[in-house]
C-alpha cells in the first residue's frame, strides 16, 4: 500500500483509523446529515490522509484529520446542492422556514464581532493570520500565497495565534 510518495505505512494508517474513525464519521455525519454519505466521506478522508501524509507537518494530527473531514463534507454538500436544483416554489418556502430567526442571526453576528475584536487584539502578524484563517476561512495555502510566505510558516503562525486566542478567551471567561 506504499504509494503516491506517501510515508504513511499500513500500520500507521490502521492506527489513525482506529483512533479517529468515530470522530471523522461524526464530523461527516453532522455536516451532511446523511449516514451513507458520512460513511463514504470517512473513507475518502482516510484515503486523503494516506495520500497526503508526507505533506503533514507533524503538528496536531487530530486537527489536521478533522479539517480534511470537514473540507470533504463541505465539498460534498456543495456539490450535492448543485446537483439538486429546485424547480418548485414550495421548496423555497420550506427553505425560508428553516432559516435562523432574527434573534439567532443577531447572536451569531455578535459572537463573530467579539471574536474579530479578540483577533484584532493579537500582535502582528498573528492578528491578520487569525482573521484570515478563522473569520475569512482561508486555507493555509491561500494565506501563504496571499502573503508570499511558506506554508509551514503560516501553519506555525496559525498554531501560535490559536494559543493566543485560547488564552484571551480564558481571560474573557474569568471577567
Amino acid at each position: 500500500m506504499q504509494g503516491n510518495g506517501s510515508i504513511c505505512s499500513k500500520s500507521r494508517l490502521s492506527e489513525l483509523i482506529d483512533t479517529y474513525q468515530k470522530l471523522v464519521f461524526s464530523i461527516c455525519y453532522k455536516v451532511t446529515e446523511d449516514y451513507f454519505a458520512a460513511e463514504d466521506l470517512s473513507q475518502e478522508t482516510f484515503l486523503s490522509v494516506y495520500q497526503k501524509y508526507d505533506t503533514f507537518d507533524g503538528n496536531n494530527e487530530k486537527a489536521w484529520i478533522c479539517r480534511i473531514a470537514v473540507n470533504k463534507s463541505i465539498d460534498y454538500v456543495r456539490s450535492s446542492a448543485k446537483r439538486n436544483i429546485p424547480t418548485e416554489d414550495s421548496f423555497f418556502e420550506v427553505m425560508t422556514e428553516g432559516r435562523d430567526g432574527p434573534e439567532e442571526q443577531c447572536v451569531e453576528t455578535e459572537i463573530k464581532s467579539g471574536f474579530a475584536q479578540i483577533c484584532d487584539s493579537l500582535k502582528p502578524p498573528y492578528d491578520e493570520i487569525a482573521r484570515a484563517y478563522y473569520l475569512q476561512e482561508k486555507t493555509v495555502a491561500e494565506i501563504a500565497r496571499d502573503r508570499s510566505m511558506n506554508s509551514k510558516t503560516i501553519q506555525t503562525q496559525i498554531y501560535r495565534a490559536r494559543d493566543m486566542l485560547k488564552k484571551k478567551y480564558r481571560r474573557e471567561d474569568l471577567k
